[in-house]
């Protein structure tokens, strides 16, 4: 079945992500594909470095210890952190 795609709306997002297992911080950058087919049913896919991925928002898993919980951050969280001096 070929479904038929109405309008497309992308906005870029970006997060900061922490590991409240094992401390390991983390940024990415969303490409966000909001898509409304003919039926009028509305869909969001998420793109990171051109591949398709999942929602950050229901991911649970940390990619450096494949634990959790994830904490999501404001954008630039993360790399502020690193910056300041000890």
């Amino acid at each position: 079945m070929v479904t038929m795609e109405r309008d497309t709306e992308t906005v870029h997002e970006a997060y900061s992500f922490v590991c409240l297992h094992c401390g390991h911080g983390w940024e990415e950058e969303y490409e966000i594909r909001h898509t409304t087919d003919l039926a009028g049913h509305r869909r969001a896919d998420y793109f990171a470095h051109g591949r398709r991925v999942p929602s950050p928002l229901t991911r649970a898993d940390c990619p450096d210890c494949n634990r959790g919980p994830i904490r999501i951050l404001r954008p630039g969280r993360v790399n502020a952190a690193r910056s300041f001096p000890p």
